[in-house]
């Protein structure tokens, strides 16, 4: 199988507090992962799991403590960001942040233009400008000109989006790029995703917490837990039929009759969240409903289960 991305044993350590109480907590231990090409693929688990840190790394925002990334059958080379010089993009959750409130949205694009040698002249550059706007639903003539504050914050994300665009990327990394958006615009922009795939052949790591989202958009998903990959599949049989513990918390807790809803069971940076991070064994032990002694006692390794990876000593046996 082509793989476009490959992410192996990525391991990302924080250190907090003084020279004699120091605590280090791992942030992304040991991930693996890959996208093929023109695949949506899924990072999904609630705040402060490790996804966000695990694409900054991609994005080459931080320094990984150990692990590969392999771009294109190319490996990163170190303090090297992949996303400029070899086809990945990013898309960050809040739109308005993006952009500049003093700047007009068209000088970032003309900028891009500019800076990647896209264009001979500025009318190449409207041209070129104006057909990745109208990829995503909007027009040259819409946004020329105009501030971010004159645009909604859905209108904002297509345009960020769109500029993305501009360098033909094999990859977008888009973070959480919905959870800012109006809840009666975010299906529109989860289905632009999907037209990026099937039309252009984009490929997309899509970074969220919203499990209803990632199903109608996905074609397979990784779930984080205290920066343990847990569960991994696609999304059919992840979602569907989960077999961790946790995802199985997860799927139960997503509201039925309001998929635009975070599910109940987020948790914000907190004691409990730094004791499961610093938990030996099992990191979801603590808060699992059919823990057994080893679990408190070993890390699970990842067993394959009819073809999905699941990182949980109840398939020890399979």
């Amino acid at each position: 199988m082509d793989k476009l991305l490959e992410v192996e044993n990525l391991t990302k350590v924080f250190s907090f507090g003084s020279l004699l109480s120091r605590v280090r907590i791992t942030a992304v231990d040991d991930v693996s992962f890959y996208i093929a090409p023109a695949e949506i693929f899924a990072l999904a688990g609630e705040s402060g799991c490790g996804k966000s840190t695990t694409a900054r790394i991609i994005l080459g925002f931080e320094h990984p403590t150990s692990g590969t990334i392999i771009h294109s059958g190319q490996v990163e080379a170190k303090n090297e960001k992949v996303w400029f010089t070899e086809g990945i993009q990013a898309i960050f959750q809040d739109p308005f942040g993006t952009f500049n409130p003093l700047r007009t949205v068209d000088s970032y694009f003309f900028e891009t233009v500019r800076n990647y040698k896209l264009a001979k002249g500025r009318a190449d550059a409207i041209d070129l400008i104006d057909r990745k706007l109208k990829a995503v639903g909007l027009s040259y003539e819409e946004f020329a000109g105009k501030y971010p504050s004159e645009f909604s914050g859905g209108q904002l994300q297509r345009i960020s989006i769109a500029r993305a665009l501009l360098t033909d990327p094999k990859l977008l990394i888009a973070d959480e790029p919905v959870s800012m958006v109006d809840a009666s615009l975010r299906m529109s922009i989860v289905n632009l995703f999907k037209k990026l795939k099937e039309e252009f052949g984009v490929s997309i790591l899509y970074i969220t917490h919203d499990l209803a989202t990632a199903y109608y958009m996905a074609d397979r998903i990784a779930i984080m837990f205290r920066g343990d990959i847990v569960e991994m599949g696609t999304v059919e049989e992840v979602l569907m039929d989960p077999k961790h513990p946790y995802t199985q918390l997860l799927r139960e807790s997503i509201p039925e009759a309001d998929p635009t809803r975070r599910w109940a069971g987020e948790i914000k940076l907190s004691d409990t969240e730094q004791d499961d991070y610093l938990r030996q064994g099992c990191r979801f032990a603590g808060r699992c409903p059919m823990v057994m002694e080893i679990c408190r006692q070993e890390a699970p390794p990842d067993y394959n289960v009819d073809g999905v990876l699941v990182k949980c000593f109840l398939y020890s046996n399979e």
